[in-house]
C-alpha cells in the first residue's frame, strides 16, 4: 500500500485565513491517523502577489497551533526544496514534455488580442473562451506553421503554454467527499500552463510538485473543485498515477450564505486570522486568534469540528483524540457556518482545564501590561475564583483588576439605583463588625454582617450591592466575602472610607 503524504501548500500573499488553517488540520490529522508523513509547500509561483513577511507567519501560525510538519519549508526533508521558486529550473522539461507529446502548445497571443476577441464575443452576447473551438483561429502553435512557431521563438517573442484539451470528452475526478464529479472538456478552457519569463502557473507546478513529492491524498478546499478536471488530465498527459482528492466544504460567514471573509470578521467582531497581521503596505492591523486571547487547542477544536463530526455527541477533542476519530468519509459536502458563540465556548472550556501554572504564566502576563505584579499564590487564587467568568485572556484583568488595584471611580448607573440616603453610615458599622472578627474568617463575618442588615431590616440588594461598589467600583463579581479575605480587611476598610468620601463628599 502507498504510504501516505499530504501536503499544505499556502501562497505567501498575505495572512493565513482561518479556513486554511482548518484545511491543514484535516490534512494532519488524516496523515497521522494513516502513518503518514505531513509537508509544508510554499507555492510563491507568482512573485506579483508576494507579500514580505507572509512565510514567517504561516510558519508561526502553526507553531502556535502545535501543528507539527514532518517535511517542508523551514525543516527540509528528501523532498526539497520545497518552496517552489526554488524549483523553477525543473519545471520547463515538463511544459516541453506536453508539447511534444501533444498535449500543450505555445499561444503568442497579446494580452490586447485577447482583450479584443472578448469584446467581440460580448457584444454578441457571447463569452470567450480559449478552447478547442477558437484555438484555430488564434495565434499559437496549432494554428502557426512550424516556421512561424520557430521564428517566433527565436525572436524571443512573449508566449505562454497552455494545456490542449481533447474536444469534447467527459472527464470524471474520483472525490472522496462527494463522489464522483464529471465535467465535458468543451466546457473547459485551455488553461495556461507556463510562461516564457520562465516560471510556470500554479497548475503545472502544482502537478509536477504533488508528483515529484509522492503526495498520495490531495485534501483541500472546495474552491479547487473546478481546476480538479485539469488536474486530472495533466496526470493522465505525463502517464503518472493521480493522487486520491478530497475538496472541503467551505467556511461560511455566521449570518448567511458566502465565504467567510475577514469583512465578516471585522463587522461582526472576531477574528479570521490565528495571528495578529501589519500590512506591511498600508500598515492596517488585522486581529488574531492568539492575540484576541483564544487558547491554541480551542481554536484547533472549534475549526475541527466546521464540517466534520466523530459521528458522536463529543464536542472537546484535543489534537490526539482528533486523530483517533478524524474520518474523511464524516466530512460535510455543506459548507459550515463560523459560529462565533461556539468559539467563545470552546475556549471558555479550555481555560478551565488549564494547569494551575498555565493559567498563572497566562494571566501574569495580563497584570504585567498594567505595571501590576502579584505573588504567584495570590494569583493562584483569583484564578482559581475567577477562571469561570472568563472567556478569553484579556479579560482577566478586565473581570479582576480590583484584586489588586482600588477603583478610581464607581459606575454611576449602579450608585445611583442602589446608593441610598443613610448608606455611609451602615456601611461603617459593617466594616466595623468585620474588623472585630479576629483572626478574620469570612463565615463568621458574612453571618455577622447578615444579622446586622437583617436585624436593621435594610435592603439586602441595595446595602449589599453598595459594600460591592465600594470594593470592586461596580455591582460585579464573586461573593463579596471572598473578596474581603482576598484583598484583606485593612485594604478593605481604605475602600469603604475612599467611596464614601467620593460618592457621599
Amino acid at each position: 500500500m502507498k504510504k501516505v503524504r499530504v501536503r499544505f501548500a499556502p501562497s505567501p500573499t498575505g495572512p493565513l485565513h482561518i479556513g486554511g488553517v482548518r484545511t491543514a488540520l484535516y490534512n494532519y490529522l488524516f496523515a497521522k491517523q494513516n502513518g503518514g508523513d505531513f509537508i509544508l509547500r510554499i507555492e510563491d509561483t507568482d512573485q506579483t502577489r508576494f507579500v514580505p513577511g507572509a512565510e514567517e507567519y504561516i510558519i508561526e501560525a502553526f507553531q502556535w497551533l502545535g501543528i507539527k510538519f514532518d517535511e517542508g519549508v523551514g525543516i527540509g526533508g528528501p523532498f526539497g526544496p520545497y518552496k517552489q521558486s526554488e524549483r523553477k529550473p525543473m519545471y520547463k522539461q515538463y511544459a516541453d514534455f506536453l508539447i511534444e507529446n501533444g498535449w500543450a502548445y505555445y499561444a503568442f497571443d497579446t494580452p490586447e488580442a485577447l482583450d479584443a476577441k472578448r469584446k467581440e464575443a460580448e457584444a454578441q452576447k457571447k463569452t470567450f473562451q480559449y478552447d478547442a473551438t477558437t484555438r484555430g483561429g488564434l495565434c499559437n502553435s496549432i494554428a502557426l506553421s512550424k516556421e512561424e512557431v520557430e521564428a517566433k521563438l527565436a525572436a524571443g517573442d512573449p508566449f505562454v503554454v497552455r494545456f490542449k484539451y481533447p474536444a469534447d470528452l467527459d472527464i470524471t475526478v474520483h472525490d472522496l467527499i462527494r463522489g464522483d464529479v464529471t465535467i465535458n472538456s468543451n466546457l473547459l478552457d485551455d488553461k495556461v500552463l507556463y510562461k516564457s519569463d520562465g516560471m510556470p502557473t500554479y497548475h503545472l507546478a502544482n502537478i509536477v510538485d504533488d508528483h515529484t513529492m509522492e503526495i498520495s491524498h490531495v485534501i483541500r478546499g472546495e474552491e479547487w473543485l473546478p481546476s480538479a478536471p485539469l488536474h486530472v488530465m495533466l496526470y493522465k498527459a505525463f502517464g503518472w498515477e493521480a493522487p486520491q482528492f478530497a475538496h472541503l466544504p467551505l467556511l461560511l460567514k455566521p449570518d448567511g450564505n458566502g465565504k467567510l471573509s475577514k469583512r465578516d470578521g471585522d463587522r461582526l467582531g472576531f477574528p479570521v486570522f490565528p495571528l495578529q497581521w501589519t500590512d506591511p503596505k498600508s500598515g492596517d492591523v488585522s486581529s488574531g486568534y492568539r492575540e484576541s486571547g483564544y487558547l491554541p487547542e480551542a481554536v484547533i477544536n472549534m475549526l475541527a469540528l466546521l464540517g466534520w463530526n466523530p459521528g458522536t455527541e463529543q464536542e472537546m477533542m484535543d489534537l490526539d483524540t482528533l486523530v483517533k476519530l478524524f474520518s474523511i468519509e464524516n466530512i460535510s459536502k455543506s459548507g459550515a457556518k463560523f459560529n462565533l458563540e461556539k468559539a467563545k465556548w470552546f475556549n471558555h472550556q479550555y481555560i478551565q482545564l488549564a494547569s494551575p501554572e498555565r493559567l498563572i504564566s497566562m494571566f501574569e502576563k495580563e497584570l504585567i501590561k498594567h505595571d501590576v505584579a502579584a505573588e504567584p499564590a495570590y494569583l493562584q487564587y483569583v484564578a482559581d475564583l475567577m477562571k469561570e467568568r472568563i472567556h478569553f485572556i484579556p479579560e482577566f484583568w478586565e473581570q479582576t483588576s480590583y484584586f489588586f488595584v482600588a477603583p478610581q471611580e464607581y459606575d454611576p448607573q449602579a450608585v445611583k439605583k442602589r446608593w441610598k440616603p443613610g448608606t455611609a453610615e451602615h456601611l461603617r458599622k459593617m466594616m466595623n463588625i468585620i474588623e472585630s472578627v479576629q483572626p478574620f474568617d469570612k463565615e463568621t463575618a458574612h453571618n455577622q454582617v447578615m444579622e446586622y442588615v437583617q436585624g436593621n431590616e435594610l435592603n439586602m440588594g441595595a446595602i449589599m450591592n453598595s459594600f460591592r461598589i465600594a470594593l470592586v467600583g461596580a455591582a460585579k463579581g464573586p461573593d463579596l466575602f471572598e473578596i474581603i479575605s482576598a484583598i484583606g480587611v485593612g485594604e478593605t476598610a481604605s475602600r469603604i472610607a475612599r467611596a464614601i468620601q467620593t460618592i457621599e463628599p
